[in-house]
């Protein structure tokens, strides 16, 4: 677990194997994890928002539930985040094929199912 953590924080260590890629693609490397941290930020406000501008939902708890699941989903995405950055460089300074993930399509997959659980609730909300 140390040595995680450690290549997450100390950028030396992930320098440590490997060769130099073409500065390029570290640069887009790096542009992806922004673009992630990105996505981890938009889910934590849309989470807030939901709890503090969503009204109150017919069923006990939804949008307390909702704010946490995307606060929660926010705060994995950061994590992942700095996962592939850290999988992805070594795999370039290694020469190795990128590291495939799932998480994508775990995360597009987790967006629309709560879009569609919202926006049920909120056509049910509207005809009662």
């Amino acid at each position: 677990m140390r040595a995680l953590l450690k290549s997450w924080f100390d950028p030396r260590d992930v320098q440590r194997v490997g060769s130099t890629p073409d500065y390029r693609f570290s640069l887009a490397n790096e542009r992806t994890f922004l673009a992630w941290v990105r996505t981890g930020l938009a889910l934590v406000a849309g989470g807030l928002a939901a709890f503090q501008f969503l009204p109150r939902m017919p069923a006990t708890y939804l949008r307390e539930t909702i704010a946490v699941v995307l606060l929660l989903l926010g705060g994995a995405v950061a994590f992942h985040s700095v996962r592939h950055w850290t999988r992805t460089e070594r795999a370039m300074r290694l020469d190795e094929d990128l590291p495939p993930s799932h998480f994508p399509a775990l995360l597009a997959g987790g967006v629309t199912l709560g879009a569609l659980v919202l926006a049920a609730t909120l056509l049910l909300q509207a005809f009662r």
